[in-house]
């Protein structure tokens, strides 16, 4: 049986819960009250009192996020693998969840003051860039769904960075395809090779400028204000930057940036500003997205990619070959989302050059095959629950399946077609019924062939890592929707730094063979002006209307996680459209879910796990096993931000976020 989405029941004690935890989740505080919920001992303003929006609230009132005050979510803490008493949060109108409760807030408050989705992506991202930099920034590249209420009309935007007009297919396995064919130093990462044209900003104006309504140069304030003024370095970034300090070291503005003088990693709490930042969010408020791909900034990007050696002189580095007309032409792109039927939904999804949303779609169709209502989890709580092993054991096999076919034909679309009629082909019912045969009840396949979807010659490419990804989830007043996943790649980037932010290292998303071992061409090989492959999978969900289009709003997520985006978001949606979890269950649910490798990852950071003696003595990971699976049981460090629209008279917004990261739920918040 299906059980659709509706308003549940809460119990006393999680109603009291909820009173307590207002605005969001924090972690754990040492009076065993979530963060954003502790005591404070100092009243809250009048302000605060009287309109609770974008604040916290305490046992004794609400508290400003960023004040300092006790019960702050903002409060620096160690970063937690895990952050436990979490839950969902209700809003009436508007709300927003992002990956740091300094963003979090910004996007909260111009929603409060009228603004639209769009106008808080910007003030979103413009604060994300200075307090999670290890993630995304004004250096990085996004992929954004826009849902208008109004017109009911799907939109996707495509902010992915650019290979450089000079790059030929070698541009990352060799210094020169004729004089050097030696690897870039001192890797192609760390190189000037891997940064991509930057994409964020331009996508950002392109959509403000469709469905914006707050004047552009006002959305920077929140960003401006932190950056001059300092905040405290969080326990993720504070990890970040100690984990990087290697490689921070060889730019001279990284270095002045998030090192002490002595090289040693900025702690966690350490006030930073970065007046630097500060600077380019004015140019950018004042001169909009061309102050970034035009004039002196611009130019120092393009110094800082064409960089030939270390700040100290002592390790050499390959120059990129950006020019300033590579930046000078870039464009952001609107895309046709990827929407398809699941059970009573249409999920819709980015297209390529994200791998996303077809893998997504893929994943549902097969897995529609099969019912996994009579799979739920057991032991459910705010945490979601103890995944079955047959649930995790479909999930894993549909995935090995939607991963052998991304690898196989998913790249830019401009340079490399999708095989057939293209999306049609690639989720086609009949299609995706047939791979679903492939999957048997009993033992895992381990590794899955692709489709036989046409005559396009093109090599399988191995998988590779990304790591440096956030993730945004918006409703404002009027019901329109943002999902935007925006990102460097690897924690930091490229380790470059240019006026007060990272750049990032894109390219490495190509494979830097253009063939395989039989000399066919890889479909994502690097070519000019090519934009990467992602992972990246921004979602909208929508009932599915009486007469079978697409109906009213139903849900908004998505996550970071590299190539495992897929799984952290398909798990997302059978959480909530099958297993019926409210938003911060879902987002909350253990990992699990496999690429196209004899590997099964289930999330050991989870406390529904026993991760201890590689998973020996968890009956879930045993008895995986006992049916082929190679079970990894690592900590999993999803970001899923997710908001769903209940099915109540009042349309409230119920609002999840990630407990593996320090996201927070904001927006007009009350108690149910």
């Amino acid at each position: 049986m299906h059980f659709p989405l509706h308003n549940r029941v809460l119990t006393g004690s999680l109603l009291l819960l909820l009173l307590l935890g207002g605005c969001g989740g924090g972690g754990d505080s040492a009076g065993g009250f979530p963060a954003a919920v502790a005591q404070s001992t100092k009243p809250a303003t009048a302000a605060s009192q009287s309109d609770p929006s974008c604040t916290a609230i305490t046992a004794s009132g609400s508290v400003v996020v960023g004040s300092g005050l006790p019960g702050d979510p903002a409060a620096p803490e160690l970063a937690s693998g895990y952050r436990t008493g979490m839950q969902a949060v209700s809003a009436k109108s508007f709300m927003v969840v992002a990956a740091n409760p300094l963003a979090s807030k910004a996007g909260c408050d111009v929603l409060k003051s009228g603004g639209t989705a769009a106008d808080a992506a910007v003030a979103v991202q413009a604060v994300l860039g200075l307090v999670e930099p290890q993630s995304s920034g004004l250096g990085g590249g996004a992929f954004l769904l826009h849902y208008d209420a109004r017109t009911q009309v799907v939109q996707t935007y495509d902010g992915r960075e650019t290979a450089p007009a000079a790059a030929t297919e070698n541009h990352l396995r060799w210094i020169d395809d004729v004089a050097d064919r030696t690897t870039p130093r001192p890797s192609a990462r760390a190189s000037g090779r891997s940064i991509g044209t930057p994409g964020a900003v331009r996508m950002l104006e392109l959509v403000h400028q469709e469905h914006g309504r707050k004047p552009w140069k006002n959305l920077f304030d929140a960003g401006i204000d932190l950056a001059d003024n300092g905040f405290k370095i969080p326990g993720r970034m504070a990890d970040a930057i100690a984990g990087a300090r290697t490689n921070l070291i060889r730019d001279a503005e990284a270095a002045a940036t998030y090192l002490n003088p002595d090289g040693s990693a900025k702690a966690l709490g350490t006030v930073l500003t970065i007046p630097a930042y500060a600077q380019t969010l004015r140019a950018l408020a004042q001169g909009g997205a061309d102050a970034l791909y035009t004039g002196p900034i611009a130019q120092d990007i393009v110094a800082k990619i064409n960089i030939a050696t270390s700040a100290d002189g002592s390790t050499p580095i390959t120059p990129g070959k950006t020019t300033l007309a590579d930046l000078a032409n870039y464009r952001a792109k609107k895309r046709d989302a990827v929407c398809t039927t699941y059970r009573s939904y249409w999920v819709c999804g980015m297209g390529p050059p994200s791998s996303g949303g077809i893998a997504v779609a893929q994943s549902l169709g097969i897995l529609e095959n099969f019912d996994l209502s009579q799979y739920r989890p057991t032991n459910v709580d705010n945490d979601g629950g103890r995944p079955q092993t047959m649930a995790v054991h479909l999930v894993s096999e549909a995935q090995r399946l939607t991963y052998a076919d991304r690898d196989k034909y998913v790249a830019d679309t401009d340079y490399q077609p999708l095989p057939g009629n293209g999306v049609p082909t690639m989720v086609d019912r009949d299609y995706l019924r047939g791979r679903a045969g492939l999957i048997n009840l009993a033992t895992s396949m381990h590794t899955a062939q692709p489709g036989n979807l046409g005559p396009i010659p093109a090599g399988i490419m191995p998988p590779s890592p990304e790591n440096g990804t956030t993730h945004m989830t918006i409703v404002d007043r009027d019901g329109n929707v943002v999902s935007m996943t925006t990102t460097v790649e690897s924690g930091f980037g490229s380790y470059h730094m240019a006026r007060g932010f990272m750049l990032n290292n894109q390219l490495t998303d190509f494979s830097a063979a253009p063939t395989d071992a039989s000399g066919l061409p890889i479909a994502n090989r690097v070519q000019s002006g090519k934009r990467p492959r992602s992972s990246m999978a921004p979602t909208l969900v929508f009932r599915k209307a009486a007469d079978g289009s697409r109906g009213d709003f139903v849900m908004a997520t998505g996550s970071p996680g590299g190539s495992a985006i897929i799984q952290y978001v398909t798990k997302t949606l059978v959480s909530a459209l099958d297993w019926n979890f409210d938003a911060q269950q879902a987002s909350a649910m253990v990992n699990f879910g496999a690429s196209n490798s004899p590997t099964t990852s289930i999330g050991g950071e989870h406390p529904k796990i026993d991760a201890t003696n590689n998973g020996a003595n968890d009956p879930l990971v045993t008895e995986l096993r006992a049916m082929g699976h190679t079970v990894n049981v690592g900590a999993q460090s999803s970001g899923v931000a997710t908001i769903i629209r209940l099915q109540d008279k009042k349309g409230t917004l119920q609002g999840g976020a990630d407990p593996r990261r320090e996201g927070l739920v904001l927006g007009d918040t009350f108690t149910p």
